[in-house]
């Protein structure tokens, strides 16, 4: 069992940037992928970013370069940089990780943009 805990959600201006963390409980480099999703209200959830354990990162494709994903292992920690973000970009942004026991989740973390 992996627990996954994010920080750093919260409300922000259109254009604004927040930055978002997850602590694991186990060391991220036994993690296969290790990465973001998000879902909005009344929508499906979606990829925002996705880290190999090989150092590669794929994005959603409406990414468009504004967000950055990284991992340290000296802290068993992923963050997620959020720039330029839009009102559309308003969802609940859930940690992953993956390894051979299967997937977990964090409980989520609120990021509102405003208008």
């Amino acid at each position: 069992q992996v627990q996954l805990v994010e920080s750093g959600g919260g409300l922000v201006q259109s254009g604004g940037s927040l930055g978002l963390s997850c602590a694991a409980s186990a060391s991220i480099g036994s993690m296969t992928t290790m990465g973001w999703y998000r879902q909005a209200p009344g929508k499906e959830r979606e990829l925002v970013a996705q880290l190999f354990n090989g150092g590669s990162t794929i994005y959603g494709n409406f990414v468009k370069g504004r967000f950055a994903a990284s991992g340290d292992n000296t802290k068993n920690t992923v963050h997620l940089q959020l720039n330029d973000l839009k009102p559309e970009d308003t969802a609940v942004y859930y940690c992953y990780a993956q390894n051979i026991r299967g997937v977990f989740w964090g409980q989520g973390t609120q990021v509102t943009v405003s208008s």
